[in-house]
């Protein structure tokens, strides 16, 4: 892979959670690259004179998630004469009736996406799904739009030991909202008819816990929100991984428990059929009759290392590096300051 270190990324990012630190450290590694943190609307007067110097530095913006920093640095990026990369998570794009999330969540938010996703120079979606809600929701023609997968490490992630009867899930939150979002209320009522299996829910906390737990049965265990390494443990033991979202671009911690050889049950939505094909179980969201039997035949199935190899064959760490730097070297090989 080409490293020029020459180029200059100025990346702009609202945190630096697991996934945003790889692309960080895999940028590092090929250009000279400066983080800026955003912190909201309310500190924007700090970060603007930042930005502006970060930009007028950089040849390229580079920009997690096609949010409220995204658009401030895109619009410098063009008045400076700078390129532009913009990376979509999920929710910036997705339009859910009935819940306030991704472009219903404000009013003036889908103006914000929409700008950013037409003016960016490459917009990467992490799933083709994206990329067609992208197209749909936010009207857009796409013809910047490459998309360009996740990647996982299938030596960090990987199995250890034997199986045991248990049935997790992994969604961090605190809210209504993230209930109804990832299913768990289907994953609890399943859990009562399967009294003689455990099921666990990592990373509710607060309101979200105190309302799961009036609803669940005593086979359901809450484990607070843990780092990788905690959480990896929970992935080797458990037999099967649940991912019963109403919506998804592109489930991390699904990809990471098949990895890990738990078999996938997941709901009939494009970001997470897409992940799992047919080394899992697929259900309609909200079915609970349906996804308890499909709980039951992924107890007893020997999917584990089918579900491992389809992940690593398609979504690794080194594919994602590849193609970044492809897209960087090629689209932006004539930037110059």
């Amino acid at each position: 892979m080409t490293t020029n270190k020459a180029t200059k990324i100025l990346f702009v990012v609202p945190s630096l959670s697991t996934f945003i630190k790889k692309d960080l450290e895999l940028l590092k590694r090929h250009y000279d690259t400066r983080i800026l943190f955003y912190s909201g609307l309310k500190r924007v007067l700090l970060f603007l004179p930042k930005l502006l110097r970060g930009v007028l530095w950089a040849d390229i913006a580079f920009c997690r998630f096609a949010d409220n920093h995204a658009f401030l640095a895109i619009l410098f990026a063009r008045l400076f004469k700078r390129k532009s990369i913009v990376v979509v998570g999920g929710y910036e794009v997705a339009r859910l009736p009935g819940l306030r999330y991704g472009l219903n969540r404000s009013r003036f938010f889908p103006r914000t996406v929409k700008f950013v996703l037409e003016k960016a120079d490459r917009v990467l979606p992490v799933s083709e799904a994206l990329k067609q809600e992208a197209v749909e929701n936010v009207k857009v023609n796409g013809t910047n739009i490459t998309v360009v997968p996740n990647g996982y490490d299938p030596i960090r992630f990987a199995p250890e030991g034997e199986k045991e009867p248990t049935v997790i899930t992994v969604t961090e939150g605190s809210t209504r909202l993230r209930i109804q979002l990832k299913g768990l209320e289907t994953f609890v009522r399943c859990a009562s008819s399967l009294s003689e299996v455990k099921f666990l829910i990592i990373g509710i906390h607060g309101k979200a816990l105190t309302q799961l737990q009036q609803v669940s049965q005593k086979n359901v265990s809450f484990i607070p929100p843990l780092n990788q390494e905690r959480l990896i443990k929970f992935y080797r033991k458990a037999k099967v991984y649940c991912q019963l979202s109403q919506r998804e671009g592109h489930p991390n911690a699904l990809c990471e428990a098949m990895l890990c050889e738990c078999v996938p049950v997941g709901t009939d939505t494009p970001g997470i059929r897409d992940v799992i094909e047919d080394t899992g179980f697929i259900v309609p969201s909200g079915d609970v009759e349906a996804t308890t039997e499909a709980i039951r035949k992924a107890l007893e199935s020997d999917r584990g290392s089918t579900a491992r190899e389809r992940i690593r064959g398609l979504f690794t760490l080194e594919k994602r590096e590849k193609k970044l730097v492809e897209i960087i070297s090629h689209q932006f090989k004539q930037v110059e300051k």
